[in-house]
């Protein structure tokens, strides 16, 4: 149970930080949507070159957030040489990725379709560069235990973030998508500074031994990071390639983009979960007791993931007021999405069999599989069904990969995960969703919120009921334990 408050503690410190930060950066969202009108497209170049952003930090990172942390917590293994060694593998593969896009930006930009635009591509690269930079210090900060201090980072960037573009876009009038990524670029070397003190303090030393070890370990990481990633932004990036009208593609990508972003309100249950949840498993793994951990995980994941879902699609009649009406008409794939990131979310606790084993190359193949998969929905369907076949896509590459994960896992390292309760769970939320489905639209708002919130407070019960141990949980356990009754 300590662990479970440790996770809890955590998850609460990382997901302050990450519901707070995400909140006041989704007040972008209908700054953007109304600044720049769906049939503009403004927001479709935003959307599509921020998912090339999300694949090529994936790429420069090399998989080293999980790999510092597993060789990190090995016994007898030096943390400096380590984080040394990741710094360094990410440091090399970046200047290497910046003087290429400084080089050959002109044949780049064609091939993209941002011939007028190229200064679009090198600001998100120099970006990107910085951000994968920053990836080892704020898992260092998770090592430490230092949670406050990572969210504190987290949540200037995105005060520095809203205050450029409330500048730029209200008070100056600005309407170039251009200071979207110029002001990305700023806050983000701004934080870079801030860990000058945990950088200098490192006693730096290289271990080409041990970077081999790392790089062995990685390179599969690196395969299922990519293909990971394209499950979440390869629909941004088709999308324009086969839509048939690559001007209106951009249009109808900007809805969905919109769209996506309360859809994602979710997932930040599941990052503040991340942010939490490896650390514990890997320092766990060394005691040789992760599969405990991990059972416990996987039940709380779920039940949390599916109370925000829940709250989500209840209160989407005040939430779709986050984007401009104009993209409304996106707003039928929010559900879709969601149900996406939740199978996503499996996935990732699913993954822990295969880390703490060191035989992560099937990581590789299971996201690989399901990348297949959402790439042919994407490109079969998206021509005929636009963005509803992006939203589809993922469920079924995430579900490809999560079925393969677990059938696998069984057999190479069985772990009995509460099934029955995870399905009772699962088999709830989905009625309480269809109950929200069926009551009608014409309905005054204040009833349907009304309906809606009887039914979040009926599934909170059940979960305080059957599984949530209250009284042990810290600070607000002791008002809930039985023996000061």
């Amino acid at each position: 149970m300590a662990h479970l408050k440790t996770l809890f503690k955590d998850t609460v410190i990382y997901g302050l930080s990450s519901i707070v930060g995400r909140f006041l950066n989704y007040l972008l969202v209908p700054l953007y949507t109304h600044v720049i009108s769906a049939e503009n497209g403004g927001y479709g170049v935003v959307t599509n070159i921020y998912a090339y952003v999300a694949l090529l930090l994936v790429i420069l990172t090399f998989g080293m957030e999980t790999t510092f942390f597993y060789f990190a917590n090995q016994k007898n293994r030096n943390a400096d040489a380590v984080i040394s060694n990741c710094i360094s593998i990410i440091a090399v593969l970046s200047a290497l990725f910046l003087g290429a896009m400084f080089t050959f930006i002109t044949p780049i930009s064609h091939i993209l379709s941002y011939d007028d635009h190229p200064e679009y591509i090198l600001i998100m690269s120099t970006t990107t560069v910085l951000d994968a930079l920053q990836a080892i210090p704020f898992a260092y900060l998770r090592y430490k235990e230092k949670a406050t201090k990572f969210a504190m980072l987290k949540l200037l960037f995105i005060v520095l973030n809203i205050g450029l573009n409330l500048l730029y876009y209200v008070w100056l009038g600005h309407t170039d998508v251009l200071y979207v990524f110029a002001i990305n670029l700023a806050c983000t070397t701004a934080i870079t500074f801030f860990f000058l003190p945990e950088l200098l303090a490192i006693r730096w030393r290289a271990d080409f031994g041990l970077m081999k070890e790392m790089l062995s370990y990685s390179w599969p990481l690196l395969i299922l990071g990519i293909a990971g990633i394209l499950n979440q932004a390869a629909d941004k990036i088709i999308f324009p390639l086969v839509y048939p009208d690559r001007t209106q593609g951009v249009i109808e990508l900007g809805i969905y983009g919109a769209c996506v972003k309360i859809a994602l309100i979710r997932a930040m249950i599941t990052q503040a979960f991340r942010f939490a949840y490896e650390p514990i498993i890997f320092r766990e793994n060394r005691n040789n007791n992760s599969d405990g951990t991990n059972v416990m995980g996987m039940k709380y994941f779920l039940i949390f993931t599916l109370l925000a879902f829940l709250c989500v699609i209840a209160y989407m009649p005040l939430l779709k007021y986050m984007i401009g009406r104009d993209y409304w008409d996106g707003l039928r794939t929010v559900p879709i999405v969601m149900a996406a990131e939740i199978i996503m979310g499996i996935y990732f606790n699913l993954s822990f069999w295969y880390k703490t084993i060191n035989k992560t190359r099937y990581g590789a193949w299971f996201s690989m599989a399901g990348c297949a998969v959402l790439f042919a929905v994407n490109i079969f369907f998206i021509p005929r069904y636009g963005y509803m076949a992006c939203a589809w896509g993922g469920v079924a590459g995430y579900g490809t990969a999560m079925i393969l994960s677990y059938i696998v896992g069984q057999k190479k390292h069985p772990i009995d995960y509460p099934l029955r309760s995870m399905a009772t769970y699962t088999a709830i939320a989905l009625l309480f969703f269809g109950l929200m489905q069926i009551v009608p639209q014409h309905w005054p708002t204040a009833t349907r919120l009304g309906i809606n919130t009887i039914l979040i407070l009926a599934f909170t019960a059940h979960i305080i009921y059957h599984d949530l141990p209250v009284h042990r949980l810290p600070v607000i356990g002791r008002y809930f334990d039985p023996r000061r009754r």
